[in-house]
């Protein structure tokens, strides 16, 4: 929509990154949780 700011903009393009990167140390929590468990 183009009544967004900029500043808006970029908080959902941070946002955005936010979410991946905590979708990736999700990913390596369950991975390391796993590997102590040998």
């Amino acid at each position: 929509s183009a009544d967004k700011t900029a500043r808006e903009i970029e908080l959902e393009r941070e946002i955005g990154e936010l979410r991946r990167a905590n979708e990736i140390l999700k990913d390596a929590l369950g991975f390391f949780a796993v590997d102590r468990k040998r």
